[in-house]
């Protein structure tokens, strides 16, 4: 059965860890998402040509690149602007079920695009408090129960907080 881990890094130096680590674990930035404060607007975007957000998800404006260091190995960032949230950065399967949130201005905003990402409420109302706090929000698609195991692993290495997982909807496709 398919499901998502997640987890909350505290810092951008622990989230570029985080994904190194996946990343060298066999794991593809297809199934790698990251969910960050914008706190610098668009500066921190570095160009790349291969990689565009998400047209649904310009509610702050398109973010045509990638994040650089460890996280510009991440597919699809965009930015978004959630009410009740602010600026948000996202990249990954992770973009696409929130953009909906931030371009329909949908109540529930962060919350609601990862209960949509099939997170459960409880949970995703956390994960919203701590993103909103200025963490960072990382999640890992999965096919089983090894592969479960070993983003787990990498998380609690990494020293990352907060760490659950749950069977996981299909984000919506644009």
């Amino acid at each position: 059965m398919s499901s998502a881990v997640f987890c909350i890094a505290k810092t951008r130096s622990q989230a570029e860890g985080i994904v190194s680590d996946l990343r060298a674990s066999g794991f593809s930035s297809n199934d790698v998402s990251a969910l960050l404060p914008d706190k610098e607007t668009s500066r921190d975007f570095a160009h790349a040509q291969h990689t565009k957000a998400p047209e649904g998800a310009t509610a702050g404006g398109v973010a045509g690149g990638v994040l650089g260091g460890g996280l510009g190995w991440l597919v699809g960032v965009g930015a978004l602007a959630v009410p009740g949230v602010g600026p948000l950065i996202a990249a990954g399967p992770i973009l696409a079920a929130l953009s909906g949130a931030a371009a329909g201005a949908a109540v529930g905003g962060v919350t609601g695009g990862l209960v949509g990402y099939g997170m459960p409420e409880y949970e995703a109302k956390r994960y919203e408090g701590k993103v909103r706090d200025g963490n960072i929000l990382l999640s890992v698609h999965t096919e089983n129960r090894d592969e479960r195991s070993r983003v787990k692993d990498i998380f609690k290495r990494n020293g990352a907080e907060d760490i659950s997982s749950s069977g996981e909807s299909t984000p919506p496709r644009s």
